[in-house]
C-alpha cells in the first residue's frame, strides 16, 4: 500500500517543478512562485529576468509578465534601475493568511466530522502514515507537501474543493514561514500529533474537538515566527 502511495504521489511531490499546459507566463509564474515558497529563492535575494529566462528556456517577455504578477502577490519587489528582489516575509500578510485559513478550515473540519466517507478517511489515514515516514527520514520538502495535502483532503473530502482553492490563493505568505519552520525542524512532532488528533476526531465525529485542535494547529505559525525572526532576522520585514 505504501509503495502504491509513493508511486501515485511521486510526481505530485514535484508537480510544482513541471512546466506544462499553461501559457509561458503562467509557467514562469508557477515555477518562480514555487521557488520562493520553498526558499530556493530566499527572502531579500535579487532575481534576474535574464537568469530565469535562461533557466526555464523562455524569452524575456513572459518572465517580465510573470514578475509583474508576482509583484502583485507581494512576492517580488521590482525597483526601477535596481532590479527585482524577493520580498521579505511580512508578518501582517502571514497573519491575514492564517486568519482566513483558521475560519475556513475550522468550518471544513466540522463538516468532515459528519460528511467524510470511507474513501476520504482512507486517503487521510494514508497521508498521515506517509508523514510519519518522512518525518523519520527528515525529508522536510516531502513533509511540507504532505502537510499541505492533509489539509486539502479535509476540504475536498467534505465537498469544499473551491474553499481549498481560496485558501491556496492566500496561503503563499504563510507557506514561506511553514517551509522555513520545517527546514529548521520546529514543531514537527507537534504538527504530526495535531494531524493524528484531527483524524481521530473526524473518525469519531467529534466536531467540537476537531475544531479546537485545528485552531491550535493553525496558531503554531504565530509561535514559530517569534523564534524564526531571531534565527533568521534578515528574512523578515
Amino acid at each position: 500500500m505504501v509503495v502504491w502511495y509513493l508511486k501515485k504521489h511521486k510526481e505530485g511531490f514535484r508537480h510544482l517543478n513541471s512546466l506544462s499546459k499553461h501559457s509561458s507566463r503562467d509557467q514562469v509564474y508557477e515555477s518562480v512562485r514555487k521557488d520562493i515558497i520553498t526558499l530556493e529563492f530566499k527572502p531579500g535575494a535579487p532575481l534576474s529576468e535574464k537568469e530565469v529566462s535562461e533557466k526555464l528556456g523562455v524569452s524575456r517577455t513572459p518572465v517580465r509578465e510573470a514578475f509583474q504578477k508576482l509583484a502583485q502577490d507581494y512576492l517580488l519587489d521590482i525597483l526601477p534601475q535596481r532590479g527585482s528582489f524577493v520580498t521579505l516575509i511580512d508578518s501582517a500578510h502571514v497573519e491575514d493568511a492564517r486568519f482566513i485559513r483558521e475560519h475556513l478550515e475550522v468550518a471544513s473540519v466540522r463538516l468532515a466530522c459528519s460528511q467524510f466517507d470511507f474513501e476520504a478517511l482512507d486517503k487521510l489515514s494514508m497521508n498521515l502514515r506517509m508523514q510519519e515516514l518522512f518525518m523519520q527520514e527528515k525529508k522536510f520538502n516531502d513533509l511540507f507537501h504532505l502537510d499541505e495535502e492533509f489539509h486539502a483532503l479535509i476540504s475536498k473530502g467534505c465537498g469544499k474543493t473551491r474553499v481549498w482553492d481560496v485558501i491556496s490563493q492566500v496561503n503563499v505568505h504563510l507557506d514561506r514561514v511553514r517551509m522555513l519552520s520545517m527546514a529548521a525542524e520546529y514543531n514537527w512532532k507537534t504538527i504530526l500529533q495535531h494531524h493524528s488528533d484531527i483524524l481521530k476526531a473526524i473518525k469519531q465525529g467529534e466536531a467540537d474537538a476537531a475544531a479546537t485542535i485545528m485552531r491550535e494547529h493553525l496558531s503554531l505559525v504565530s509561535v514559530d515566527q517569534v523564534e524564526l525572526k531571531e534565527s533568521f532576522p534578515n528574512y523578515f520585514k
